[in-house]
């Protein structure tokens, strides 16, 4: 009795195999066509013909294995820098004459202590404040050193991705952004890359002056304007056209702007204003941040919801990652610089842990992207788990703000 139906099976496992050969045969008919065609040519075609395909697939090898080998990937990057053993917040005298000792928190920063002689030749106006003595050695910006060191693993221990032109050419003209395949690293490193930008205009804004009686230092306003430079440019562009300097290029201008601002602080010929109301508006710009990236997953993630065939689900999660990835280490050096106000007005515990749940999101990091729906059984929903991160971060900055400008 079993005997028709083992027989239904046969034929139709049968039909399903010659139906996948005749569609592998049809889609790999203009490949052996050609190769027949090659074949039946002479040496004086083949060879330049050969050259060109080898060199097609050295192009393409090289782009794919950059795409795939993540250089010193870690997310625990932090914890190179021993952030605990730094006595003093940024800017405040560690070593010489200026140097001031003592509890946490009681060390007053360059801006509080002294006036420094500026390295922005350009600034006018003259800081009412005494000259620290000759000699002083103050403590450098953990904000600025991470910075520096995110810019470097971008284009410097890494290929940048987003204006590789194998990149910028697509899959047959398809945007890699519109497929699910080589393009995690490009926006893990434009997320990275935004929380670099974001850093960057704070430092410039507030933190690397004294509001209202200092000018923008020169080294800072050069690596905004280099780092918000566009993601995509290569060698060459079409409009306008002609030949160009490549994006990296400018991002390790940036990175060199950052050091030399860090080398002048630490001769205590910059200045890092470690205020509270500092630390109020860059914990708001951050949040700020965070909640328009945390929009955008839920829009994706709301009425985008194809489960495993979500296409851009990866960008927009691999974007987010590259966002905490880089402001955890941010604001774990933010919580250096700014140590004084952090002990004085009692935010250790709860920047402690946010900086866990910022280590905790880095752990979220599956083969493959799901955007399923939020009560789906089958697909799982890797960007609301995300966002829920997000939110969870956003709400301690939040309430930190709120603390700090009680």
């Amino acid at each position: 009795m079993l005997d028709p139906i083992v027989a239904f099976f046969q034929r139709l496992f049968t039909a399903i195999g010659r139906g996948i050969g005749l569609a592998v045969s049809w889609l790999l008919s203009p490949f052996v066509a050609l190769a027949n065609w090659y074949r039946a040519r002479t040496w004086i075609i083949k060879g330049p013909i050969g050259l060109a395909l080898l060199g097609l697939i050295l192009f393409y090898g090289y782009f794919v294995w950059q795409t795939q080998a993540w250089t010193n990937f870690d997310p625990d990057y932090v914890d190179r820098y021993k952030l605990s053993q730094r006595k003093v917040p940024a800017g405040s005298p560690i070593s010489g004459p200026g140097a001031t000792t003592g509890q946490s928190g009681s060390a007053p920063t360059a801006s509080q202590a002294a006036a420094v002689a500026p390295s922005d030749a350009s600034t006018t106006e003259a800081l009412d404040m005494a000259q620290l003595p000759a000699g002083t050695v103050c403590q450098t910006s953990a904000v600025v050193d991470v910075a520096a060191d995110l810019i470097d693993l971008n284009v410097n221990q890494n290929a940048w991705i987003s204006s590789m032109l194998a990149y910028k050419l697509g899959l047959f003209g398809l945007d890699w952004d519109d497929t699910p395949w080589l393009d995690n690293k490009a926006s893990f490193q434009r997320g990275i890359n935004q929380a670099i930008r974001r850093t960057t205009v704070e430092l410039v804004d507030s933190l690397g002056r004294v509001r209202g009686t200092s000018g923008v230092n020169n080294d800072l306003q050069s690596a905004r304007g280099n780092i918000q430079f566009d993601e995509e440019t290569w060698y060459f562009g079409l409009n306008p056209f002609g030949p160009k300097t490549p994006t990296p290029s400018f991002y390790r201008a940036a990175m060199r702007d950052l050091r030399k601002f860090n080398t002048s602080l630490g001769k205590c010929e910059a200045i890092f204003d470690g205020r509270s109301d500092n630390m109020v508006e860059f914990l708001d710009r951050i949040a700020n941040d965070l909640g328009n990236t945390s929009a955008i997953i839920r829009e994706r993630s709301e009425f985008h919801n194809g489960g495993w065939f979500d296409t851009r689900a990866d960008d927009r999660f691999w974007f987010a990652f590259g966002q905490l990835y880089g402001y955890y280490g941010i604001l774990s050096a933010a919580g250096a610089d700014f140590e004084n106000v952090v002990a004085q007005r009692g935010l250790t515990p709860i920047y402690t842990e946010t900086m866990k749940q910022l280590r905790s999101a880095l752990r979220i990091q599956p083969l493959i992207i799901s955007n399923g729906r939020e009560d789906g059984w089958i697909m799982p929903t890797h960007l609301a788990t995300m966002g829920f991160y997000i939110l969870r971060v956003r709400s301690n900055l939040v309430e930190m703000r709120d603390i700090l400008a009680r």
